[in-house]
């Protein structure tokens, strides 16, 4: 999948992602990577982004990811439970949230994800266990 692709996958499963301007650098089952760029009206005081917006971030390639390693016949995934860790601030820059699968099961999806800052650094790392829907 191109980025543009993934971009259009984010962007009109989550519509969220397209008010954010969340892009796709990468998405493959191994590996989701989505980006957003600071910007003045997503932040707190003192313009640092909003942990919400890291949060929104992170759990939209959370859920990407999960989505990628849907076993067949599921219809879909939803949150069931999410853990973040704030560990640093986005004062500038590009922040980049990369997820990774921990548990691809039948019921459950569990997924990794850590988001960086446009040096690298860590600025939050999140645990989520996504569901696995089934049509009924």
């Amino acid at each position: 999948m191109t980025p543009d692709q993934a971009t259009d996958l984010v962007r009109s499963s989550m519509p969220l992602c397209d008010t954010l301007d969340i892009r796709a650098v990468a998405a493959a089952p191994a590996e989701v990577r989505l980006e957003i760029d600071h910007a003045p009206g997503l932040c707190t005081a003192g313009g640092v982004l909003h942990g919400g917006v890291v949060m929104a971030l992170a759990d939209s390639a959370g859920a990407t990811c999960a989505y990628l390693n849907l076993p067949e016949g599921a219809s879909g995934t939803t949150t069931l439970e999410s853990k973040t860790n704030f560990l640093g601030a986005v004062r500038d820059g590009t922040a980049t949230a990369v997820a990774t699968p921990l548990h691809v099961g039948g019921s459950t999806i569990v997924i990794e994800t850590l988001v960086t800052d446009a040096a690298a650094r860590p600025v939050a790392k999140v645990t989520q266990t996504q569901m696995v829907l089934r049509p009924r």
